[in-house]
C-alpha cells in the first residue's frame, strides 16, 4: 500500500509556496498493537495551519518540524485495525495530516457517524470549526438578546457559524467580509442584519452607521486594522473574542498589535482568546445543539470542497486570497 503525502520542506516567508513542501510517496508500514490505519478522504484547510509552519515556540502547540508530514485535521475511514476501540469501517476525524493514509495510536481520534451527515460537515460545522464558533461566542462572548454582535471574517467557516448562532440567540448581527458577493450572502442567505465590505468602504464609518449604540460583542478572526476599527466602536462592558488574525499570518514582520487598545479600559471591556481544545470534553453539547439547528433549518452550512491531494499548496492559498466560499476542504479519495 503506497501513501502519497506532503512534508514541510522550508518554513514559509510570507505566502505559502509549493516549494515550501516536498510531495512524495512511501510504503505504508505494518501496524503494531493499538494502532489503526486510516484512509483519509477529506482534509480540513484552516488558517491555523499557517501558524503551525512557523518556528515560533510561543504558541499553543509545537510547530511542524522540518521533514514532518504537514499537520492538518482530516476525516476518513479505518481500513486496518489492531485497536480494541476502532474497527475497520469506522469513520473518524483527527490530526491525521496532509496525506492519503495515516497511522494513529487512537489518541486524539474521534469516531463520527457518517450516516448522519456528509464527512466534510464533521470538519466544519459539526467539527472543530463549529465548536470554535459555538463556545467562542456563547461561553466567551456571552451575547444577550438585543445585543449588537460584530463578526470579522464573517463569510468564512467560523464567522458564518458565529453570526447565525448569534441570530438564534436573539442578537443583532453585523458581518465584515470582503466583496459584494460575500456581503450579499451574509444578508440574503444567512440572515445577518447588515454587512460591511472592507474592500470597498470604510469599516469605521460603516460601524458608526450600523452600530449606533456601539458593539456589545466582537468575534474577531482577522486582527489588524479591522480589530482596531471595532475597538474604537465598543459599547460599555463589551466582550471581545480573539479567535484568529488571518490578516497577519503571512506578514514578513511581527504581527501588529491594536493601536486602540485603551478603549478596552475606557469601555470596561474584556478581551479574551478562545482555543477549541479547551472545550473537547463538552463537544457533545455543541454538536447536539448545532445538529438540531441544522435539521430545523436555522443554521446553514457551506463547504468549498476542492478535489486533488496534489493541489494542497495552491488550494490552501484560497484562505488568504478570499476566493474560498465557506469551509475549505480538500478531497483526497
Amino acid at each position: 500500500m503506497i501513501n502519497h503525502l506532503f512534508r514541510l520542506k522550508h518554513r514559509p516567508s510570507g505566502a505559502v509556496k509549493r516549494s515550501d513542501f516536498s510531495f512524495g510517496s512511501e510504503e505504508v508500514r505494518e501496524l503494531v498493537d493499538g494502532e489503526v490505519l486510516v484512509q483519509i478522504q477529506y482534509i480540513s484547510l484552516d488558517p491555523a495551519m499557517r501558524g503551525w509552519m512557523n518556528a515560533s515556540e510561543n504558541s499553543y502547540m509545537p510547530p511542524v518540524a522540518i521533514g514532518d508530514v504537514m499537520r492538518a485535521i482530516a476525516a476518513g475511514k479505518v481500513v486496518r485495525s489492531r485497536s480494541g476501540y476502532f474497527a475497520v469501517g469506522d469513520h473518524v476525524t483527527g490530526l491525521l495530516g496532509v496525506q492519503e493514509y495515516a497511522i494513529s495510536s487512537g489518541q486524539g481520534l474521534f469516531k463520527v457517524d457518517a450516516s448522519l451527515a456528509p464527512l466534510p460537515l464533521f470538519l466544519g460545522t459539526l467539527g472543530m470549526t463549529g465548536m470554535t464558533a459555538y463556545f467562542g461566542l456563547l461561553d466567551v462572548g456571552q451575547p444577550r438578546p438585543g445585543d449588537t454582535v460584530v463578526v470579522s471574517g464573517a463569510a468564512g467557516a467560523v464567522g458564518a457559524t458565529v453570526g447565525q448562532i448569534a441570530k438564534i440567540k436573539g442578537a443583532r448581527v453585523v458581518g465584515i467580509a470582503g466583496g459584494a458577493d460575500k456581503c450579499r450572502y451574509l444578508i440574503d442567505e444567512l440572515g445577518f442584519d447588515a454587512a460591511i465590505d472592507y474592500k470597498s468602504e470604510s469599516v469605521a464609518a460603516a460601524l458608526a452607521q450600523h452600530c449606533p449604540n456601539g458593539v456589545d460583542v466582537f468575534f474577531d478572526n482577522v486582527g489588524g486594522e479591522i480589530l482596531d476599527a471595532v475597538l474604537g466602536r465598543l459599547a460599555m462592558h463589551a466582550r471581545v473574542v480573539i479567535c484568529g488574525a488571518i490578516s497577519q499570518y503571512n506578514n514578513l514582520e511581527a504581527a501588529k498589535g491594536p493601536a486602540n487598545y485603551l478603549q478596552i479600559m475606557v469601555k470596561r471591556a474584556t478581551l479574551r482568546g478562545v482555543m477549541v481544545s479547551d472545550y473537547y470534553p463538552r463537544a457533545k453539547e455543541a454538536i447536539t445543539d448545532m445538529a438540531g439547528w441544522i435539521a430545523a433549518g436555522k443554521l446553514k452550512t457551506r463547504e468549498d470542497v476542492v478535489p486533488g491531494l496534489d493541489t494542497f499548496p495552491e488550494t490552501f492559498q484560497k484562505l488568504f486570497d478570499g476566493s474560498n466560499n465557506g469551509k475549505l476542504v480538500l478531497k483526497v479519495a
